[in-house]
């Protein structure tokens, strides 16, 4: 399941984080942003974010999900619009066929919340690898 891959790096991720930190006992909530694109399921994300937790620093921390719809741009017209699913690749201004995505195939954590209740920044500021 990619979901537990996916679950298991941001696990990863905040550990270490959390271990950079010092103090740190325990973990509230993570957030993180998911592209509508990206591949991911959210409620299956969060099963296994659970599980993933099992045991550790982040033990019944909460996975707080930010989704982010896909977004295209038209390369010859400039036109943007929302991807939707399944997926419109085909400008709907022009008709051209030459898009960039712009938006939606983001993983990323963006926030920590430690036990002490203070906000952390997200531990690499960098998204998820997608090998994950």
């Amino acid at each position: 399941m990619h979901e537990m891959s996916v679950a298991l790096a941001v696990v990863d991720q905040v550990t270490e984080a959390a271990a950079r930190a010092g103090d740190v006992t325990a973990v509230r909530s993570v957030r993180l942003q998911v592209g509508e694109l990206a591949g991911v399921v959210p409620d299956a994300l969060a099963f296994c974010f659970e599980l993933a937790c099992a045991g550790t620093l982040l033990e019944g921390a909460e996975l707080v999900t930010e989704a982010v719809p896909g977004r295209a741009r038209c390369t010859s017209c400039a036109h943007a619009w929302a991807v939707g699913m399944p997926p419109r690749l085909t400008c709907p201004g022009c008709g051209g066929g030459t898009t960039d995505l712009v938006a939606g195939r983001e993983l990323q954590i963006t926030g920590v919340r430690w036990e002490d209740g203070d906000p952390a920044p997200a531990p690499t500021g960098e998204p998820i690898p997608e090998e994950c």
